[in-house]
Formats: C-alpha cells, sequence, structure tokens
C-alpha cells in the first residue's frame, strides 16, 4: 500500500503558523509545505481565480505522493475548498482527502465564549465569503458573529514592519472597528495564518477580559482526531518524521520569511505549479 507525506498548502507564509503547530503535535509524520508565494495573496482575488490556484497547489501536492492535503490558507478554506470536495476529488484515483482550517477553528469557539459574541479578524476574502459566520452558527446556532477585514495586516507582517508605528496604527483602527460592532464580544478568533504574529500587539488594544485564539492549535487537535478516526487515512500517511518545503517565489526569499515565522532556518526549493 503506497504511502506518502502530508502536504499543507498556503498562499504564502501565514499557513506556517498552522504548519508548526500540527506538526508539534504530529511529529512522527512526513510532511511537505508549498507556498504559493509568487501568487499571493490570495485574499483580494475571485472566486474562480482562488478555485484555480489552489486546485493547481492541491493536485501538484497529490503529484508528489500526498494523500492527506491541509488547506493552511483561510481564503482557500473559505472560497475553494467545498467545490474541490464536491467537483473535483472525485475524479482523483485512489484514497485522497482534502481539510481546510475554517471548521475546526468553528466547532470549538462557541463553548469558549460566554457571551455567544464573537469576532472574527480576517482578509477581505474570507470575510465576503460568510463563511465563518456561516460555520459557527451550525455549531453554535445562538452566536453572533461580527467580522472585521484587516487587509494591510499582511503585507505589514510581511515586510517585517510588526514592530513600527504603521503596525500599531493598523492594528488599533481595526480592533478599534470591530469592538464599535458589539462591546460585548469576548472571544475573538484569527482568521488569517499570518496574524498570531501581530497577537501580543492586538491584546494591547483589546478591552480586558476579551480572549483572542490562533487556529493552529485547533486545526492540529482536529487533524490528530481525524486521523485516528479516519485509519484508512493515517495508514497511508508516510512516517519518517522527514520536512520538505516547497514555493513558487525564489528559495532565497521564502527561506529568509519562513525563518522568521519559524524561528529556525529553513531551505526550500522552487518549484512551478
Amino acid at each position: 500500500m503506497e504511502s506518502g507525506p502530508i502536504g499543507i498548502f498556503d498562499s504564502g507564509y501565514g499557513g506556517l503558523t498552522i504548519y508548526q503547530e500540527i506538526v508539534r503535535q504530529l511529529p512522527q509524520y512526513d510532511y511537505i509545505y508549498l507556498g504559493d508565494n509568487a501568487r499571493v495573496p490570495y485574499g483580494n482575488r475571485s472566486f474562480e481565480v482562488i478555485n484555480e490556484y489552489t486546485k493547481d497547489a492541491i493536485e501538484f501536492l497529490f503529484e508528489k505522493g500526498c494523500r492527506l492535503v491541509i488547506l493552511a490558507c483561510n481564503t482557500a478554506s473559505a472560497k475553494a475548498l467545498r467545490s474541490y470536495q464536491q467537483i473535483h476529488l472525485p475524479k482523483v484515483k485512489g484514497l485522497h482527502k482534502v481539510l481546510g482550517v475554517i471548521r475546526p477553528t468553528t466547532e470549538i469557539i462557541g463553548s469558549l465564549s460566554t457571551t455567544k459574541k464573537i469576532g472574527v479578524f480576517a482578509t477581505q476574502g474570507t470575510v465576503s465569503s460568510g463563511s465563518y459566520e456561516i460555520e459557527i452558527k451550525k455549531f453554535t446556532p445562538e452566536a453572533e458573529v461580527f467580522q472585521q477585514a484587516c487587509p494591510l495586516w499582511v503585507p505589514l507582517i510581511e515586510n517585517q514592519e510588526t514592530d513600527s508605528d504603521g503596525a500599531r496604527y493598523f492594528v488599533k483602527k481595526y480592533v478599534d472597528e470591530l469592538m464599535a460592532k458589539s462591546d460585548q464580544i469576548d472571544s475573538i478568533i484569527l482568521g488569517c495564518t499570518h496574524f498570531p504574529l501581530l497577537k501580543d500587539l492586538i491584546e494591547e488594544y483589546l478591552p480586558p477580559g476579551v480572549q483572542v485564539y490562533e487556529q493552529g492549535q485547533f486545526v492540529a487537535e482536529s487533524l490528530t482526531n481525524y486521523l485516528v478516526r479516519h485509519p484508512e487515512v493515517e495508514e497511508r500517511c508516510s512516517k519518517n518524521g522527514n520536512q520538505q518545503f516547497l514555493t513558487t517565489e525564489t528559495a532565497e526569499n521564502f527561506d529568509q520569511q519562513a525563518t522568521l515565522f519559524l524561528g529556525h532556518p529553513v531551505v526550500s526549493q522552487k518549484v512551478h505549479l
């Protein structure tokens, strides 16, 4: 029986925050991380383009031997996951699975909120898709969801400006805009995988008692449970503890940025989708 690495895909670097937590909780598996850095950002692109790019990435990872692919990208999870699962996945030969990052977070967030007033910071693409509100209400029907698009946070992070005056200005701006929608918000999801790099700064501008949640832990826990519940998938995931990094941009650029996200040196390889 053929086995292969777990594929983890993101449009850029943010998915490394998901990747890091998955590897921490499940170090025994082999992984391929693919960043489509040459075509980032996805957040402001059309549904059609995001679907096309996501399909390219998933099928590239399938060709690399991955039987399980995680979309560690909120925009791709919001706009492309369901259509790929319904339209394209049934045509793929053999057992292959594709999972996203939105559902694991939305399953649990209602139980973490006392007021059931939940905030979401995300890209414009994720906000306009409405995916967080739809998914949260599936599990917590009484919840009210307040979304805030933060289009300038990703550029600030990727340009290493997280300690700048500009970062402070735009973090405060979006925090204030979200909290103006309801002073009862007690739980906030960082609905973009880049945003954990701004978490400390975000918390500085929030009222006391408001909790901020990253997705990585929830996604890793959900994946652990998924592999237990689906042994037919788990046994097709190879276990040698290997990690490989691929990028559609220059390897030098990826290595520099990825090292910031992961806190240790990264050596990647450039690929074409």
